[in-house]
């Protein structure tokens, strides 16, 4: 077998040209021998992931996918392939929901440290709450959500009004590690208030 460098199909190494691409194959197409011999090499380095075996049947299909490297070293290839799968596959989201009007809110996951509040000079909020009802009641800067690995905790930063955790009022400076379902709640009387989802 063969495979075009135009397109990086596999194809039988008695065609002259590509049946993908139209590509001349009497220039200098890319020689894997046998079958056998493609077998061995797809069927060693995909041995992990069933989802690879597909991918490299067609390489033309991945955008990310260059023939060249994958002739040169592909092992490193499907490494990457397979490595870039898992990520988009574990892939998680964090998110407030605003329980008075049901606004989903995404929290930035490239972000360390998440300030919640209002607009102002000092430390701009990353979450704005301004716009929500009630929104009177909460700081400027009014709390944090601290990312720290795949753990995420909540702090006030010193609010008026207080930051309560299931209806319980969080002590200035202290964190809570959030789980999902906690209803966290910038003010008193649970005017404005938000449930924390991992998913």
């Amino acid at each position: 077998m063969i495979i075009c460098p135009s397109c990086g199909a596999f194809i039988e190494n008695y065609l002259n040209k590509c049946p993908e691409c139209d590509f001349n194959l009497e220039e200098k197409p890319l020689d894997f021998g046998n079958d056998e011999g493609v077998t061995n090499i797809v069927t060693g380095v995909v041995s992990e992931s069933e989802i690879i075996t597909d991918i490299i049947t067609d390489l033309k299909d991945i955008d990310s996918v260059d023939v060249e490297d994958f002739m040169v070293n592909p092992s490193s290839v499907v490494t990457d392939i397979v490595n870039s799968n898992k990520t988009q596959i574990q892939s998680r989201k964090a998110i407030l929901t605003h329980v008075q009007t049901n606004v989903i809110l995404e929290i930035p996951l490239e972000l360390t440290v998440i300030h919640l509040g209002k607009p102002n000079e000092k430390s701009p909020p990353d979450i704005d709450v301004s716009g929500f009802p009630n929104s009177q009641i909460v700081s400027r800067i009014h709390a944090d959500i601290i990312q720290d690995g795949d753990n995420f905790y909540i702090e006030d930063t010193g609010s008026a009004n207080g930051t309560y955790i299931n209806h319980t009022p969080l002590a200035t400076g202290n964190r809570h590690r959030l789980k999902s379902g906690d209803r966290i709640a910038l003010g008193k009387e649970d005017k404005v208030s938000f449930i924390f989802n991992l998913t």
